[in-house]
């Protein structure tokens, strides 16, 4: 593994995200959310109920930056906040159903995108990129612990 190929997946990687993403959002007819935003949103879809300082400890950030990200998903009607009702100092998250819609829809943009995309690709691509799915989702986890 050289530096040059390690360069070259980067880019493939940075390139389809960017595509898929920007693609996906147009098609639902909506503006992409920040980054940041986005990341917050599938955290709290993956666990809800988390509390912003549990956020900010997941997503490696300050619980001001994510409390000001977790304001801003709120505002849009994209998150709840709920009291804790063993610790009232405690708030937990939850997706709205505007979201959990908004995301069900950017879902099935990215899928068909990606169908679509594998479709005119000759079948033993097709074949290599379907069988690397399990090693990326390992790798993207292990690249999650390298904060």
């Amino acid at each position: 593994m050289t530096d040059e190929t390690l360069g070259e997946l980067s880019t493939a990687l940075g390139d389809l995200h960017r595509v898929l993403r920007r693609t996906a959002s147009q098609r639902a007819g909506r503006v992409a959310l920040p980054d940041a935003q986005a990341e917050v949103l599938r955290l709290v879809q993956r666990q809800p109920g988390i509390s912003v300082r549990e956020a900010a400890e997941r997503l490696g950030t300050a619980a001001n930056t994510v409390s000001t990200l977790v304001g801003e998903l709120t505002t849009a009607g994209l998150l709840s906040r709920e009291r804790d009702p063993a610790d009232r100092r405690t708030v937990r998250l939850g997706l709205t159903e505007a979201a959990r819609e908004r995301i069900a829809a950017y879902g099935r943009h990215r899928r068909d995108l990606l169908a679509t995309a594998l479709a005119e690709l000759d079948a033993a691509d097709r074949e290599r990129l379907l069988a690397a799915v399990p090693a990326l989702s390992r790798l993207a986890a292990h690249a999650a612990t390298q904060r």
